[in-house]
């Protein structure tokens, strides 16, 4: 059902601060910069060679994405897997009892995007995503 590790979500307080860490002092490479307004985010994905890193920085302190920067601090948002079929994945994992933030897919930066409870998955919080072509 998993194919690959398609990027690693990380959130950050600052966006530029982090870009900086990243591309000047580690070496990767900004692919592109994106708003997603109905998240209320700022997302960079950089080139992490056999994947991608998405760096995360809410855009208001309502968020989400703020509250879980205010109550864990900048670190590992997600793992992100590829799938080829999300709502197949998703049948399959609903069978089996896995507990779901989405039910059903919603349209992502790069696709159809579900996240799995981190509950489900003793803590760390799965986003699958079947890319468009």
């Amino acid at each position: 059902m998993l194919k690959n590790i398609d990027h690693i979500g990380i959130v950050v307080h600052n966006l530029d601060e982090s870009l900086q860490t990243y591309c000047n002092q580690l070496g990767f490479t900004l692919l592109e910069r994106v708003m997603i307004p109905e998240q209320l985010v700022e997302a960079a994905f950089l080139d992490a060679g056999n994947g991608t890193i998405e760096l995360i920085a809410p855009t208001d302190t309502e968020s989400g994405t703020a509250r879980y920067l205010q109550n864990r601090g900048e670190g590992t948002h997600h793992i992100c897997f590829a799938v080829d079929n999300i709502e197949a994945a998703l049948a399959e994992l609903r069978a089996q009892g896995v507990r779901l933030i989405d039910e059903t897919p919603r349209q992502g930066v790069h696709g159809l995007v579900a996240f799995v409870h981190p509950k489900a998955t003793h803590g760390t919080m799965i986003e699958l995503l079947q890319k468009s072509h």
